[in-house]
């Protein structure tokens, strides 16, 4: 543990991500099995069990000190696990231990204990360690592991230690398990590059490119580009050998058991590739619609029933165990619609291509994504001649996304950020006017700004502040933000009936008196 502790560290107060793969790699080359597999799964985010949860090291600092105390440097601090870690004091009789345990002796340990037993082995280990142990402690057992450092940079630090593409490593991934001693194995030459033929597969995805529309538009005719609507969904990768099935999200996390449904439909042997949406009687529904069903891990048979998934495929990657990737993408298409015609209609559709003759019926039908009520992000604009490839290769993908909604919203309250923003004021929650002249809250945002803009409205909040409700920073209702958004749904979650999709600040409207902010009916308009 000392040594994962050591490392966190270092990858914690690295910036530069050469740098930070190096560390990783060096320590990987250093430790032993089953530790570096184990450190690994944590960094790259695919442990898949929390030793403790996160209440349990809340509740024992709590015990510690004074609650009121602990809010104000919970405040300060800006993240649980290093408040905790920072603040913690030893127990009255404490459980010495001789030496600290390993990586994999924590791991073995926690899982072999029931409830209490966890409880007393987390205080144990807690009374023990220094504030950087405890740290990196706290941030493995709740898997809220966060250093900078992404699961590609891991996954690229692994193929240059075996001097491989770095698509080897992504087509491995997800066909083996932490603690990944198979994986090493092959890297250091001692066995055969792991046999995964098996297993249900994540395949890496294809990614779009923002349309330059100066630049990009002028190679794009219908013979060389197929054009398709950009839905408002998720992305996600079915991949099933008949025997399983599994539903991955654009990153890679199987995400199976919140759909069900889909997974029960699912009658092929194939990777396929498209937008998990909601079917409604109405036809496709709201990105609101299918929020319900994201992240409900054991979704009730009623909300199923109310909100049946459905999935649109773009592509296909793989049939009957043959890859299809480096076929061009109308092939890829033709294999995608023989695939699609014995499948429930209810469940499955492809994804409609658009004729069109020139620019100009691409930027009509830009202005009818536009008026989809939020159904429709924009347009997909791909070569015909394409094959699958991971990342954003050039000219290959385009998005050419709607225009965001813009709205004059007042600054209501702000909350401090965390990690490298915990001094500063960075979460902004924002409202509209109703007829009684209140502010209603519809959204909150964080990012859209640069950091010098953050500093001023840090500075604005200070000397502007009301009331403190805990974390929240009431404020004066004086500043203006541009929000921009790309769609809105009725909500009842917030006291205005409204949410937005995706906002952020668009632009910090210093010279606008709140009066003339927009009122709840603007935001009303759009959602009819």
């Amino acid at each position: 543990m000392e040594e994962f502790s050591r490392l966190l560290d270092e990858l914690y107060f690295t910036n530069s991500t050469l740098a930070k793969e190096k560390i990783l790699a060096n320590y990987l080359m250093s430790t032993p099995d089953p530790d570096r597999g184990w450190a690994l799964a944590a960094i790259a985010g695919t442990l898949s069990f929390d030793l403790f949860k996160r209440n349990l090291s809340k509740s024992l600092i709590i015990e510690r000190m004074d609650p009121e105390l602990f809010q104000l440097s919970y405040d300060y601090v800006g993240e649980l696990s290093e408040t905790i870690a920072l603040a913690w004091q030893q127990s009255e009789n404490p459980v010495l231990m001789s030496r600290l345990p390993s990586l994999s002796e924590i791991i073995v340990e926690f899982q072999s204990r029931g409830k209490e037993g966890i409880r007393q082995y987390l205080v144990q280990l807690l009374d023990n360690m220094t504030p950087p142990q405890r740290w990196a402690l706290l941030k493995l057992g709740t898997r809220g592991l966060r250093i900078g450092m992404s699961a590609r940079s891991v996954k690229r630090t692994l193929a240059n230690m075996k001097s491989v593409d770095l698509e080897v490593i992504e087509e491995l991934w997800h066909g083996i398990e932490p603690p990944y001693e198979d994986l090493f194995a092959w890297i250091e030459g001692r066995a055969d590059i792991p046999d995964i033929s098996n297993s249900i597969r994540y395949l890496p995805v294809m990614l779009a490119h923002p349309i330059d529309e100066e630049k990009d538009l002028e190679r794009i005719t219908p013979a060389t580009h197929m054009a398709e609507w950009k839905w408002d969904g998720i992305r996600v990768q079915i991949s099933s050998n008949l025997d399983e099935t599994k539903i991955f999200s654009r990153t890679g996390d199987d995400i199976s058991g919140s759909f069900p449904d889909l997974v029960e439909a699912v009658d092929f042997q194939a990777v396929v590739d498209g937008e998990l949406l909601i079917k409604t009687q109405e036809g496709i529904g709201s990105f609101n619609d299918l929020q319900q069903r994201l992240n409900k891990k054991k979704p009730s048979a009623k909300l199923i029933k109310e909100r049946p998934a459905h999935f649109r495929g773009y592509d296909i990657l793989s049939k009957d165990g043959e890859n299809l990737r480096s076929l061009p993408l109308d092939e890829r298409r033709l294999a995608l619609q023989r695939l699609y015609e014995n499948l429930n209609q209810d469940r499955f559709s492809i994804s409609k291509q658009l004729e069109f003759k020139d620019v100009d019926d691409l930027k009509q039908m830009r202005e009818e994504a536009d008026k989809s009520n939020g159904l429709l992000e924009g347009l997909m604009i791909k070569y015909r001649q394409s094959t699958y490839v991971s990342g954003r290769p050039k000219h290959a993908w385009y998005k050419w996304k709607c225009d965001p909604y813009l709205l004059d919203a007042v600054l209501m309250y702000a909350q401090r950020g965390h990690g490298k923003r915990s001094s500063y004021y960075s979460d902004y929650t924002f409202g509209l006017w109703n007829d009684a002249g209140e502010l209603l809250p519809i959204g909150k945002a964080y990012f859209g700004f640069t950091d010098e803009e953050l500093k001023q409205i840090d500075n604005w909040i200070r000397k502007n502040k009301l009331k403190r409700f805990g974390p929240v920073q009431e404020v004066k209702k004086e500043l203006v933000f541009e929000v921009a958004f790309d769609s809105a749904h009725e909500s009842t979650r917030h006291k205005s009936g409204y949410a937005l999709r995706f906002p952020r600040i668009h632009r910090i409207r210093w010279d606008k008196p709140a009066g003339e902010a927009n009122v709840i009916e603007d935001l009303a308009k759009l959602v009819q």
